[in-house]
């Protein structure tokens, strides 16, 4: 799947941080029960990479990818674990080509009109905002549409269920990025319950 697409599949792309490899199944179920089927999960925890593998190999439903990519080699560590595609922070020339190299479809990050640009220069036209709610989050989104309404944008980083319906409302935005679908205590109680009824209304945004 391409990027665009992956991000068409879905309004909300819930920001998976797993510190336990045991919830990451459950948790990506639980998800794509709820209609939320496009899971990042982030690679700043040590289960991060054992956690998508899992997850490709157990839910095949599930569209899973890495996020808070900052390094070359991590590239084609997320691919041989199975992720469909990469997020990134920000963008480095370095980036770009690993990720094309490891053949993985890549949402880089960016926050300013020139870093639009400079990720445009290198063949990207799909983008994360990041962080949105910083950067100016609608307001940005719209003046950036102006100029460069090519550029299809998944804000992340202080998206919240609020918010969110709101940004999907714009044109030049595909999905949206949040950490609110899987709350720290609901992972721990393991109350995959609420984390579905979260999925399913994140799922009804658009």
């Amino acid at each position: 799947m391409q990027i665009r697409e992956i991000m068409r599949s879905c309004p909300v792309m819930p920001v998976l941080v797993i510190d336990q490899i045991e919830h990451a199944v459950p948790l990506a179920r639980a998800l794509a029960e709820g209609g939320i089927r496009v899971l990042e999960v982030t690679l700043r925890t040590e289960a991060g990479l054992a956690a998508v593998k899992a997850i490709a190999e157990s839910v095949p439903e599930a569209i899973v990818g890495v996020g808070t990519v900052v390094r070359p080699e991590q590239f084609a560590q997320a691919k041989a674990a199975g992720a469909k595609f990469a997020v990134t922070p920000g963008l480095t020339e370095k980036l770009a080509l690993a990720a094309k190299e490891a053949g993985i479809p890549l949402l880089p990050g960016v926050m300013t009109p020139s870093e639009v640009i400079a990720a445009m220069e290198l063949g990207f036209d799909a983008l994360k905002l990041f962080p949105a709610e910083q950067a100016g989050s609608l307001g940005m989104l719209k003046a950036l549409g102006g100029p460069l309404p090519q550029v299809l944008f998944c804000p992340t980083g202080g998206v919240t269920p609020e918010s969110a319906p709101k940004l999907l409302a714009l044109p030049n935005v595909g999905c949206v990025g949040g950490s609110w679908l899987a709350p720290k205590d609901k992972l721990a109680a393991g109350d995959w319950a609420a984390i579905t009824a979260l999925a399913r209304e994140a799922a009804g945004f658009r």
